[in-house]
């Protein structure tokens, strides 16, 4: 024999499982991870009590200014993200919420996440200085160039470093500086034969950059739109696509003379 329940308790036993799987959502791990504005590293000057880039073969000019390349920093693959971080970091213009996939390659363990980026780095590093010397129509088997950053993996740091090789070997070309004194910050790929490419991330990379000193930021043009989202007061976009285009927009901003792009 069975008993018939009352409507707030029919009610309440079928709310039930939806209070359970509303608990599970709200702290079961999701596949986000967390970004937030990274470090920052001149390449022009040391980083942690090493030259960034130093050359041999060919003589090196002394610079000022600074050319600083930026860096997001994300929650590790392994850790956990629940809908509650989600929540959080959405109302936040200091973080952003970003599928973990897009950040780490899918599956692989952190050790090889590691491997993977000092691999990437290596490669943008090697690309970098072809296209820096390319550019200046110099030959890599007479100039040697070292390039060490450490804790920074990844490709987005190319386009600084290109620059900076730039601007200790020949400056704006004309005895000046490529920064004009000033501090200039930036992201991007760079391929060997100097095309820029997109990155990801820039909205807390132009953060980054604002919070250590920078009054301009080069941004790969297709990335314009997301570097605008979150543009903090006071930090010049200049949308860049070459190497070649981005030394001409430095010299144009450095010596008023010429067009300077702006997103």
């Amino acid at each position: 024999m069975f008993s018939r329940l009352t409507r707030p308790q029919a009610i309440a036993v079928c709310a039930l499982p939806v209070v359970a799987l509303l608990a599970t959502a709200v702290f079961a791990p999701l596949p986000f991870s967390v970004a937030q504005p990274g470090l920052t590293a001149n390449v022009l000057g040391e980083n942690k009590g090493t030259e960034v880039i130093s050359i041999s073969g060919a003589p090196v000019r002394d610079t000022e200014g600074q050319l600083r390349m930026t860096t997001i920093e994300a929650t590790s693959p392994d850790t956990r993200v629940s809908l509650p971080d989600v929540i959080d970091s959405w109302f936040r213009t200091d973080e952003a919420v970003m599928p973990r996939d897009a950040v780490y390659p899918s599956g692989d363990s952190v050790k090889e996440i590691e491997r993977h980026n000092e691999k990437q780095m290596k490669e943008s590093q090697d690309a970098a200085t072809q296209a820096a010397l390319g550019y200046l129509g110099l030959d890599d088997k007479d100039v040697e160039v070292s390039l060490k950053l450490a804790d920074v993996g990844g490709p987005s740091a190319g386009l600084l470093f290109s620059l900076g090789i730039v601007d200790k070997l020949d400056g704006d070309g004309t005895g000046g500086d490529l920064t004009g004194g000033r501090v200039i910050a930036g992201t991007g790929t760079i391929d060997a034969a100097g095309r820029v490419g997109a990155v990801g991330g820039v909205a807390l990379k132009t953060q980054a950059a604002k919070r250590d000193g920078a009054t301009v930021f080069l941004v790969p043009k297709a990335e314009c739109g997301d570097a605008r989202a979150e543009l903090p007061k006071g930090l010049r976009l200049i949308p860049v696509t070459t190497l070649k285009s981005t030394v001409s927009s430095l010299v144009a901003l450095e010596t008023g003379k010429g067009s300077v792009p702006s997103c």
